[in-house]
């Protein structure tokens, strides 16, 4: 589950060409990548397709019952993630595909076999065993209009024996996690997961009302945390260490003929240079999940997916320099909607940032109106307004004015009867610039949406999309 990119983690710092070239013929190579024009064209930057399949190979009996994987494998996706790299390699985009989603495959023959399947309905995650690693890469392309260049597979042993090598994994969770089917059973607070624990929780489908949803929140946030967890420790200055912990991901791993150990190597470095905070983990918009799969919503992938093709950043103003550690709040930044007018001076380029700013804490958003500026107007002290920045709210409003002030240092609160439920942030002259705030609340804390217990789906057309450095443990 998710290896692939664990595994791509894992060889970043000072690993040297002999670490990599002396694992990597354990590394079975597929002819993944399609042939042919009817692809999606070249973009700016590097995209690798990563699939955890749901593969028993090498697993001990009591393995399978301890972690309850005894049924039979269906060779088919259990993950599947895209890994982008910038052009300029200072930025990781990592998107989520939900498995079940509905999809139609292409014509193509059984592996295997001679038997031949015209163009049917399907779930994403059948792609696989239907078709093998090209129609799965034909299939992911034609579903996001991105070029994948390269294709990374891993079971569910080289995962588990990897997190074991490095000695666990820490996780957090706010609510007790139980799921029979995975054998997950957490309780809450701070936990240290070996390999088959971590399996577990990453595999979990009966803790959430949103299934496969919450399910891809966990694995992102157990990504951020075997990041997290590699870069404090002294795996990568114990070659013997760091060998055994690549070995066993390259021992159950398929790739294409093209990712050798010089474009592993060229990742690894990319991914050694970029913190937590230039990571960026989203997951595709869902428009309905009633139905036996769920159904993209159209409009807002295409903008996810254009933002990738054009090697934009997910997560509004990527890389801000604002400074100083994030303030905890009361109240979820992301149930609160802001609207943002610049009082202190000509044009809107201090709102423009605000509104930039405000979004990446999870804030909801958008310019003020005409009427929201009389309103302002009318509320507002003589000879304040251009001066002082005020956050005006309705009386029931004050918890969300109260997390809004932490995040704007300075702002004076007016309290306005009758108001909407939106706040009015007006900027004046002493305005400085906006603060990093989260959900006290929470052990984990998201940007855009979509990281808590419960997951995030992105109905209503928004983008779900958090940066690394958001989603671990606080």
């Amino acid at each position: 589950m998710a290896a692939a990119l664990s595994g791509l983690v894992l060889l970043t710092g000072g690993v040297g060409h002999a670490v990599v070239t002396g694992v990597e013929g354990g590394v079975q190579r597929v002819e993944a990548i399609p042939r042919g024009d009817d692809r999606p064209a070249a973009g700016p930057g590097l995209t690798v397709l990563l699939i955890g399949s749901d593969s028993r190979e090498g697993l001990t009996e009591d393995e399978r019952r301890r972690y309850r994987l005894g049924g039979e494998a269906c060779h088919c996706a259990d993950t599947i993630m895209l890994l982008h790299l910038s052009e300029d390699r200072n930025r990781v985009s990592v998107i989520s595909l939900p498995r079940d989603s509905h999809t139609e495959l292409a014509a193509h023959t059984l592996p295997g076999t001679t038997e031949r399947h015209e163009p049917h309905e399907a779930k994403l995650n059948a792609a696989l065993s239907h078709g093998g690693p090209q129609l799965m890469v034909r299939t992911v392309e034609r579903m996001t209009g991105v070029r994948v260049d390269h294709y990374l597979e891993v079971g569910f042993v080289g995962f588990m024996r990897a997190v074991d090598e490095i000695g666990g994994v820490e996780v957090c969770t706010t609510r007790p996690l139980h799921d029979p089917g995975s054998g997950l059973d957490l309780p809450v607070g701070t936990s240290t997961l070996n390999g088959g624990e971590a399996l577990s929780y990453v595999r979990a489908r009966e803790v959430d009302a949103t299934a496969d949803f919450g399910r891809i929140q966990r694995q992102q946030r157990f990504l951020a945390a075997l990041a997290h967890r590699v870069a404090d420790t002294e795996v990568l200055l114990d070659p013997p260490l760091l060998r055994r912990t690549v070995g066993h991901l390259l021992d159950s791993t398929r790739a294409d003929p093209g990712l050798g150990a010089a474009e592993m190597l060229g990742i690894a470095r990319t991914l050694s240079r970029v913190d937590a905070g230039s990571v960026e983990f989203a997951s595709v918009p869902i428009a309905r999940v009633d139905g036996p799969a769920p159904e993209w919503d159209e409009e807002a992938a295409e903008r996810l997916f254009a933002a990738v093709r054009e090697d934009r950043p997910l997560v509004p103003d990527h890389g801000d320099d604002r400074d100083g550690d994030t303030v905890p709040v009361d109240v979820d930044p992301r149930g609160i909607r802001v609207l943002v007018r610049d009082a202190g001076a000509p044009g809107d380029e201090a709102a423009a940032r605000a509104r930039r700013e405000l979004a990446a804490d999870g804030f909801l958003t958008a310019p003020a109106t005409d009427a929201d500026d009389a309103d302002a107007a009318d509320g507002a002290e003589p000879g304040e307004r251009h001066h002082r920045t005020t956050i005006t709210h309705a009386p029931d409003r004050r918890a969300e004015a109260a997390a809004l002030a932490a995040a704007v240092p300075g702002a004076q609160l007016h309290e306005e009867p009758g108001r909407d439920a939106e706040l009015l942030l007006t900027l004046g002259e002493d305005f400085t610039g906006v603060r990093r705030v989260r959900d006290g609340r929470q052990p984990v804390s998201g940007s855009g949406g979509g990281t808590g217990e419960d997951g995030g789906r992105g109905a209503g057309g928004d983008i779900v999309a958090a940066r690394g450095d958001r989603i671990v443990c606080a």
